[in-house]
């Protein structure tokens, strides 16, 4: 069994960029509205812009198709039994076509639902902390971009005090990523 698994390797972590690319918020603006996202608004293919330029139905359409993008590899990766670094990768994965799918240019999301979705799935007790941590930040007047990449930090640290080391890094990388994807906000706040 175990090098059936190898043999699945490649093509789950290419199924897993693949949904990736799958950007919720682009394809609701080209389908439903017939316009481009990444034209309007903040210029950005995610969930906060479309819900900005099309509305709350938008924004909640492009959060469903971008959870369910990244947790179906994921899951797949569990039902295999695929070890934590493996899930890992697939969880980057889906993330890296997410930020820079092919078939948009590379100009996709920013990753905050791919990176929650991902820590529902793997780490799900970091949520309430996730939580906690955002409301916290928004009484203190911080700015709502640097309020939501704050209260992404539980994932990792979670999973370092579990000493899950590799889906820690993996968390760790990933955060870094979704952070530099919003470093145009993050300074301007």
């Amino acid at each position: 069994m175990k090098g059936m698994k190898c043999l699945l390797i490649v093509p789950l972590l290419i199924g897993a960029y693949i949904c990736g690319t799958i950007n919720g918020a682009y394809y609701i603006g080209k389908i439903h509205f017939r316009k481009d996202i990444r034209k309007l608004g903040s210029t950005t293919a995610g969930a906060r812009n479309a819900g900005r330029v099309f509305g709350k139905g938008a924004f909640v359409g492009a959060v469903l198709i971008d959870t369910i993008k990244t947790v179906i590899p994921l899951l797949i990766g569990f039902m295999l039994s695929l070890s934590s670094w493996m899930i890992g990768i697939l969880a980057l994965f889906v993330l890296i076509g997410h930020i820079w799918p092919i078939q948009l240019g590379g100009k996709g999301g920013k990753g905050i639902v791919v990176y929650l979705a991902s820590v529902l799935v793997i780490v799900p007790m970091a949520l309430p902390f996730s939580l906690i941590i955002l409301i916290t930040a928004k009484l203190s007047k911080m700015g709502f971009t640097n309020s939501g990449l704050f209260a992404l930090i539980p994932a990792p640290v979670l999973l370092f005090i579990q000493n899950e080391w590799q889906l820690a890094c993996f968390f760790s990388l990933m955060l870094i990523i979704v952070i530099f994807a919003h470093k145009r906000s993050v300074f301007n706040e």
